[in-house]
């Protein structure tokens, strides 16, 4: 990723995933992320963050946001597409906010102007008016303590149950000595996983066993349940050791 950081244009925007990545599941570390925004101060990249899971990934809402804080901390100029589609259950709303932080500057009032008339301009073309239904749900959990704090209770329970069939996953596969190794599993993050499964393999569980995930193995943990893990588990078992 460093590598392609250094190599693009100078002035890119880089579209970033700001937790639970999709579709790997694999997060920079915190530590991780210093680098990437060194590189990307070096480069003069534009950010572009995709905040679409925030508090799917460990529950912990600043903790899922802590790579968009420090960007905004080391004084870029960047923008945040926010979705509240998947941590509000909204799908069919299709809710979300818009973010644009300007950079740190004299004649920052002056900026935020020129911009803002910009995406009013885009707003109406692309929009026109947006559903208000979700957002309005959304603006009175975020804006009442006491729901915000059940709300956030909520995201705990539902993070902690994908971890949960993360482990149970690995576990499981471990216990029947399926071939090859799973730890993945445990060390990726949010809804998605890569399982490492094979184009071939996923073709034969799917005619076979009738499950179904994309031709490059990934899957949506939060499909995993404790009524149908073992047959999952079995399947992928079987699917392993026959195909290559």
């Amino acid at each position: 990723m460093k590598k392609t950081l250094v190599e693009a244009k100078d002035r890119s925007v880089i579209l970033l995933h700001a937790c639970a990545h999709n579709p790997t599941g694999v997060d920079p570390t915190l530590d991780q992320w210093k680098e990437i925004a060194d590189i990307m101060r070096q480069k003069n990249h534009f950010p572009f963050f995709d905040c679409a899971y925030q508090g799917f990934a460990s529950g912990d809402l600043m903790k899922d946001n802590a790579a968009v804080r420090y960007f905004v901390e080391q004084g870029f100029e960047l923008v945040i597409a926010q979705s509240f589609a998947k941590n509000f259950g909204l799908y069919g709303e299709r809710a979300g906010c818009f973010h644009f932080v300007t950079s740190p500057a004299p004649d920052a009032t002056a900026t935020t102007t020129r911009v803002a008339s910009q995406l009013a301009i885009l707003q109406r073309s692309e929009i026109s008016n947006p559903p208000l239904y979700g957002a309005r749900i959304v603006s009175t959990v975020l804006n009442d303590s006491q729901i915000f704090a059940e709300w956030e209770d909520n995201l705990r329970t539902m993070s902690g149950r994908i971890i949960d069939m993360r482990k149970a996953l690995r576990s499981k596969l471990e216990e029947l000595g399926t071939p090859g190794t799973w730890n993945h599993i445990t060390e990726q993050i949010g809804m998605f996983s890569f399982t490492g499964l094979t184009e071939a393999q996923v073709i034969k569980l799917r005619e076979e066993a009738h499950v179904y995930m994309t031709k490059n193995g990934r899957i949506s943990m939060a499909g995993l349940n404790v009524n149908n893990i073992d047959y999952f588990v079995k399947v992928v078992d079987k699917v392993v050791r026959e195909v290559q």
